[in-house]
C-alpha cells in the first residue's frame, strides 16, 4: 500500500474565548448582532470565515461550560490579521463594556485543512 500524502491549506485561526464563571455577565445578543458585525465591517475582507460558539455545558452534564462564548476568525496568515486588525484594536476593545465584564483570552493557531 502506497503512502498517502495530504496537501494542507494553511491558514490561521484567531480564537477569542470568554471564560465562564459565577460573576460573568455576557450579552449574547449584543455580541452576535452588534459587536461581531462591527468586527467584520472594520477588519473587512481579511477575515475569511467567522464562527461563533456559545457554551452550553461542560464535561459533565449539569456542569457549566468553561467558556460562555468563543469567536473563531480565520485569516490567510498572521500578517493579514495584524494589518487588518491592529488599526481597529482600540475601537473593538472599547466595545467590551457593552457586552461583558470579562476580557476574552486570545489564541492564534495554525490551521491546516485539506
Amino acid at each position: 500500500m502506497g503512502k498517502i500524502i495530504l496537501k494542507f491549506k494553511k491558514m490561521i485561526k484567531v480564537s477569542v474565548m470568554y471564560p465562564n464563571g459565577k460573576e460573568v455577565k455576557f450579552d449574547k445578543e449584543y455580541y452576535q448582532n452588534i459587536h461581531l458585525p462591527m468586527v467584520l465591517k472594520t477588519v473587512g475582507d481579511a477575515i475569511k470565515e467567522l464562527e461563533l460558539d456559545f457554551g452550553i455545558v461542560g464535561r459533565v452534564a449539569g456542569e457549566p461550560a468553561p467558556y460562555v462564548a468563543i469567536a473563531h476568525m480565520k485569516f490567510e496568515d498572521i500578517a493579514s490579521f495584524n494589518s487588518s486588525f491592529a488599526p481597529h484594536a482600540e475601537l473593538l476593545a472599547a466595545d467590551l463594556k457593552n457586552y461583558s465584564n470579562i476580557k476574552g483570552e486570545l489564541q492564534i493557531s495554525e490551521l491546516k485543512t485539506f
